[in-house]
């Protein structure tokens, strides 16, 4: 079975002990990135299977009519960037194993230390220092302040304990189900909506991204931040509403972005308007760039595709497409 893993951008998943799992099947690696759809149809032409590196490459119509070879797609997690009934139409089936029971630990580190870079300016100062202007004004200490928590989930629950573990108050806000179940457990949820945005010293949004999630936090919810509020985004950027967070951060509510997710990706030019806002500090997506979390996610990954050349798929997504 001839596989392709797309996106590898620095090679590292062969150097992981979970590539062992591909033993025996015939694997190439990727390690560019490749947006036209006909260019990237013609490379995929011969595969069997295609193993996804999170949604740095859509799988739509338009490039799976292009595949005839096709069988598999093998990713994990949530799934907005395939294209499910594609996939019915041309007989490929998507696994995803959903990961509702374990903890990954990659992007509730980066969202604190990007909550810590932005209440002390760590960026800026550094920037400040090299060009030998020494300091540039003054920061905030976090003790004491307010965290509000978009999404009762596993990952905001990591990022609440570094919280407390600093001295920070916690509240929280979400899906109706969701601040029930914090409620339950015994968590301050704010009295409203408008209310949780607009306490905080930081909100941050913890949420998948699908079609009931996409734009969920709106130009009014950024509105209500306070002028020295800082909101970060760790998730996923379409759960902002479009241009509403460069247009609030032009109106000065809030005061600062702290963001690792962006409306496209990866940004490959100089001048985009919220990289190079000057109230914003950002990183290019590695909330999930670390060794560990890579072998985490793609054990799994590879546990789908050895499975399928065994004629014994899990974690299948549409299995009405599976025949033996």
């Amino acid at each position: 079975m001839k596989v392709a893993i797309l996106d590898d951008w620095f090679d590292t998943l062969r150097g992981l002990p979970c590539f062992a799992k591909l033993d025996g099947l015939d694997v190439t690696v990727f390690t560019d990135h490749v947006a036209d759809v006909d260019v990237l149809a013609d490379r995929l032409r011969p595969f069997d299977a295609v193993v996804l590196f999170r949604e740095r490459t859509a799988m739509r119509a338009e490039l799976l009519d292009q595949l005839p070879n096709l069988k598999l797609i093998s990713q994990r997690s949530v799934y907005p960037h395939v294209d499910v009934d594609a996939c019915n139409r041309n007989g490929i089936l998507l696994c995803s194993n959903m990961v509702h029971g374990d903890n990954s630990f990659a992007a509730p580190e980066l969202t604190w230390a990007l909550i810590m870079a932005a209440m002390r300016k760590i960026p800026q100062q550094m920037t400040n220092m090299r060009a030998g202007q020494w300091q540039l004004g003054v920061g905030k200490t976090i003790h004491g302040r307010t965290l509000g928590l978009y999404g009762y989930g596993r990952i905001a629950k990591i990022v609440e304990g570094y919280a407390k573990a600093f001295g920070m108050n916690v509240i929280w806000w979400g899906s109706e189900d969701g601040r029930a179940r914090a409620a339950a457990d015994g968590k301050t949820i704010a009295d409203s909506r408008e209310a949780f945005f607009a306490t905080p010293d930081v909100v941050s949004i913890h949420v998948r991204l699908k079609p009931t999630t996409k734009g969920m936090i709106t130009a009014a919810d950024l509105g209500q931040m306070r002028q020295d509020a800082v909101f970060v985004n760790t998730s996923r950027a379409g759960l902002i509403e479009d241009g509403a967070l460069l247009h609030a951060l032009n109106a000065g509510r809030p005061g600062m972005a702290a963001l690792d997710v962006f409306d496209q990706e990866p940004i490959t030019w100089d001048d985009d308007p919220i990289a190079n806002h000057p109230n914003v500090i950002c990183t290019p997506h590695i909330g999930f760039v670390t060794e560990d979390e890579f072998e985490l996610q793609f054990a799994d990954i590879f546990d789908q595709v050895a499975a399928f050349a065994k004629g014994a798929p899990i974690h299948m997504i549409n299995p009405q497409v599976w025949q033996d």
